[in-house]
């Protein structure tokens, strides 16, 4: 069977979710080594860095595979600090949504679905600024890959 040119949608999706969310923890990271005076936890900061480019530089080669690219012009920065805040919205859903499955006490599952409507309504707001920015082009997949590529390529080039 011949390999296909063109990268799946959904293949490109997933793709999407593991470049930007590894690019975010990059950046977080590199920026959070140089403050650790402790050996052994600045060498597992280190080690993982390491991992984390090693995996961002091997996805985005795919990237050129993506359904029809283009280019987009978004201040990494920017791209950066809504990106963080979005994933932590996100992961804070999925935290409390798995909690919940796990809850056999009444009361407290009061509590942790009352959080996770509120996570919810945070993960709304926060990802109706970043599509209002054209930070998060949800419906426009080659904004989405490139602002993805961005945001890579400003986690690989900071120093640590």
């Amino acid at each position: 069977m011949n390999q296909p040119k063109t990268l799946a949608w959904h293949e490109t999706l997933e793709l999407h979710e593991l470049v930007a969310l590894q690019s975010t923890f990059l950046y977080k990271l590199k920026k959070n080594v140089k403050m650790i005076q402790e050996e052994e936890l600045r060498a597992l900061y280190i080690i993982s860095i390491q991992a984390l480019e090693r995996n961002i530089k091997e996805l985005i080669m795919f990237y050129p595979a993506a359904p029809g690219m283009k280019d987009l012009r978004i201040s990494e920065e920017e791209v950066f600090l809504a990106s963080d805040l979005l994933g932590t919205a996100k992961v804070a859903v999925r935290n409390y949504a798995i909690a919940i499955t796990e809850t056999a006490t009444p009361i407290l599952r009061e509590v942790l679905t009352r959080h996770l409507v509120a996570a919810i309504k945070w993960h709304e707001q926060v990802f109706l600024y970043t599509y209002k920015k054209g930070i998060y082009p949800s419906y426009d997949l080659q904004q989405l890959l490139m602002n993805d590529l961005k945001l890579a390529n400003a986690a690989l080039a900071e120093d640590y």
